[in-house]
């Protein structure tokens, strides 16, 4: 089995580095790697540092592109292994992660699933990566838990570009709620996410997204603003404090 990885970055040369040999350390047996790495025109030498490992990647751009799903996009194009997963830069996987990607397809015998293990956040600490219960209510853990068949992208369409923050919540509540795909689930912890990027920063946004996205693909949407405000409510601090960080920036 071929597993294409994705990695995209603007300007963190902090941790490039870690991400990139997260991927191109992984071993063991029943798979074989394919790296795609996209670049949005970094100015702080982070496509320096990519540079360094060119010879290893199937392929390397640093371009401007027009925000972060259309620089996924972009690296799933250039992909041709039969299963695609997403890990941008200062996140990495654990050791052993795509070897369990690779076991858990060839042991269901059938590319028609979406792959989730677990993964450790930076301060949360150790998230499932799916949850049945909780699927319609913005439970799903972050994409680089998810690995999914090319075919998939293939049928039911890659990310919805409009979206700046949740496009990857998008596609996993389209591809689960809307178009029926079963998960794999395997509860391991195959990656290492993290925060305070923008989807921490911006709290708010994320949670009016994750509502647009439910009431495109159809839930109820009483319900869906009654979970919006309860969300609102439980994450007012961070919402705050996130409001009062810009505003003493901007000061």
């Amino acid at each position: 089995m071929k597993i294409s990885i994705v990695t995209i970055v603007r300007n963190d040369r902090a941790h490039i580095e870690e991400t990139l040999n997260s991927v191109l350390e992984q071993s063991g047996d029943g798979f074989e790697l394919e790296y795609v790495v996209i670049d949005g025109a970094s100015e702080d030498g982070t496509a320096d540092i990519i540079q360094k490992y060119s010879s290893r990647l199937a392929f390397f751009v640093s371009e401007k592109d027009s925000g972060i799903y259309n620089a996924m996009n972009k690296g799933i194009a250039h992909c041709t292994g039969d299963v695609i997963g997403m890990i941008n830069s200062g996140d990495r996987y654990l050791p052993g992660a795509l070897e369990t990607v690779a076991e858990a397809f060839r042991s269901y015998g059938a590319l028609d699933r979406i792959f989730w293990g677990d993964v450790h956040y930076q301060h949360l600490g150790l998230v499932r990566g799916f949850r049945e219960k909780k699927r319609f209510i913005g439970a799903f853990a972050p994409h680089p838990s998810m690995f999914v068949p090319r075919n998939i992208y293939e049928k039911i369409g890659t990310y919805d570009e409009s979206f700046r923050l949740l496009g990857d919540y998008d596609f996993m509540y389209r591809a689960v709620n809307k178009e029926g795909i079963k998960p794999l689930y395997v509860s391991k912890t195959v990656a290492f996410y993290l925060e305070d990027g923008l989807s921490d920063k911006y709290v708010l946004q994320c949670l009016k997204d994750e509502l647009k996205v439910k009431c495109r693909y159809g839930q109820q949407p009483v319900t869906a603003h009654i979970v919006f405000f309860l969300k609102v409510l439980k994450n007012f601090p961070r919402i705050l404090k996130n409001k009062l960080g810009r505003l003493r920036l901007l000061s």
